[in-house]
């Protein structure tokens, strides 16, 4: 009764609801909201490749990257943000996904309960023993919000469940305009008293604009039914097209339209933003285009879109998320065309290419095998021209390959062992044998052999003392010094 524009949107059809409430206090809550919804609709089916809670919280995580896309190529956005409630039914289970203060409720076995938990400042301190419930009704930051989409948390944390339904239980979706205004017990007795669920939503929607209805309103009534077509498992029941706009006893899901005391958007989209028609004509058409696009895709399976994503879906209204979503239907549409002609190629069995997928790793892992075996013995064929000199059992010692090892294979093997030892040698020459000394071949190896014998003597035959000193045994140094050269030869 106070909002100029409709920030709220949803959307219901046989496997998917959502409801999605746009932060109208920034600029874009229309926005947020319906790009979120839109962006979701094409969950509502009934086959899924992975978990259905799995692809749920996945696929909003998309939608909140959406938001930051959106932002980045129209700043004016920034600090739009989101609610979002969705269930997503499959088999025998529905996946529950949330995130902000809009609810789900569950009418189940006679018991009426709130599912959702609001992700508001009243709420945690009321989870924290600071704030008894009455006390948050009149708190004066009772509508802060903790957690939304937006473009303020690239993964923002969302609250997932999954539950066992059975045909006959009731679920109920809200935006805060109706918990503002209603109070559990007030929804519970017509959720239990309507028998007819568009009559249930229309109840809750003019109760709440008789209470001064001081947001946005938008309710949305689901039923378990048996699916008539598959004849087991519970699945929300077949109902007419929105564009019919016949309800009926036998519909599972409603949403009635958004009261709003704004001017009908709709029937003015050319002036609803403030520009002239008659100067952006050809961006006019180009977002029809975009809309009657998503109007195509959604005419495809029976549902219920209300809010600012039907306005979008509508008119256009909406330039950047008509855009956004016709673009990411028209990639999903091309995958679907691509994934459909492969598996169609494989029932056929006419081309060969399955055969030739069959044989094509084993014959790469083949190749690459065989490359490094070759690789492996060139490498130790080169070592094996190659020489050093070295140390072996204390001698000087020529060795055919390379010092290094590979794991616990030796590269290298001696060739020729010298009677010089390695203690003979002064201790320059000794570190060098010890770290090896390259040699360029087998001949190279041998002179460095002999001028290592040539250092050895001079380090233990020094030049001959002409002295005729004895030594403590009687005997002159020198005699003992030739005794001990004798010892290399």
């Amino acid at each position: 009764m106070v909002r100029f524009k409709n920030d709220d949107s949803a959307y219901v059809g046989r496997y998917l609801a959502v409801v999605a409430d746009g932060m109208g206090g920034h600029a874009g809550g229309n926005v947020a909201s319906a790009s979120t919804v839109l962006d979701l609709v094409h969950l509502d089916s009934d086959s899924h490749e992975d978990e259905p809670l799995t692809i749920l919280a996945d696929e909003i995580q998309a939608a909140n990257s959406l938001l930051s896309e959106l932002v980045t190529t129209s700043p004016q956005l920034s600090g739009m943000g989101t609610t979002v409630t969705a269930l997503l039914l499959h088999d025998q289970r529905l996946a529950l996904a949330h995130i902000g203060d809009s609810r789900a409720y569950r009418l189940k076995d006679g018991r009426f309960e709130q599912i959702s938990i609001d992700h508001t400042f009243v709420q945690r301190l009321i989870d924290e023993g600071r704030l008894q419930p009455e006390e948050a009704e009149v708190h004066p930051h009772k509508n802060v919000l903790m957690r939304v989409l937006g473009d303020v948390d690239a993964s923002p944390e969302l609250d997932l469940a999954s539950f066992e339904v059975e045909p006959g239980e009731r679920w109920l979706l809200c935006s805060d305009g109706l918990t503002a205004v209603l109070r559990d017990s007030d929804i519970e007795g017509v959720l239990r008293g309507s028998s007819d669920l568009q009559e249930c939503v229309d109840t809750l929607v003019e109760l709440t604009l008789a209470g001064g209805s001081p947001d946005n309103v938008t309710v949305a009534v689901i039923e378990i039914a048996e699916d008539a077509n598959a004849g087991s498992g519970p699945a929300t029941a077949q109902f007419p097209s929105q564009d019919t706009g016949s309800r009926d006893a036998a519909v599972a899901a409603a949403v009635p339209p958004v009261v709003d005391d704004a001017p009908d958007a709709a029937s003015s989209p050319e002036t609803a933003n403030g520009t002239d028609a008659g100067d952006d004509a050809d961006d006019d058409e180009s977002e029809r285009e975009r809309a009657a696009l998503i109007r195509q895709d959604l005419a495809s399976r029976p549902h219920v879109l209300v809010g600012a994503a039907a306005l979008a879906t509508e008119t256009g209204e909406i330039p950047i998320v008509t855009k956004r979503s016709a673009e990411r239907r028209a990639a999903r549409m091309l995958t679907h065309k691509a994934d459909t002609g492969q598996a169609a190629e494989q029932q056929t069995g006419d081309s060969p290419r399955p055969a030739w997928k069959r044989w094509l790793l084993p014959a790469f892992l083949t190749v690459v095998a065989l490359l490094l075996a070759v690789a492996v013995w060139l490498g130790y064929t080169w070592t094996q021209t190659r020489y050093y000199v070295g140390s072996y059992d204390n001698r000087v010692a020529i060795f055919n390959g390379v010092s290094q090892t590979l794991g616990p294979i030796h590269l290298s093997h001696v060739t020729d062992v010298s009677d010089i030892p390695v203690d003979s040698l002064s201790e320059y020459h000794r570190n060098r044998v010890e770290d090896t000394l390259p040699a360029r071949d087998l001949e190279h190896a041998g002179k460095i052999v002999t001028e290592l014998r040539d250092t050895a003597k001079a380090v233990l035959c020094p030049p001959a003392d002409s002295g005729s000193g004895m030594d403590d045994g009687g005997a002159s140094p020198s005699a003992a010094a030739n005794s001990a050269c004798g010892g290399v030869q």
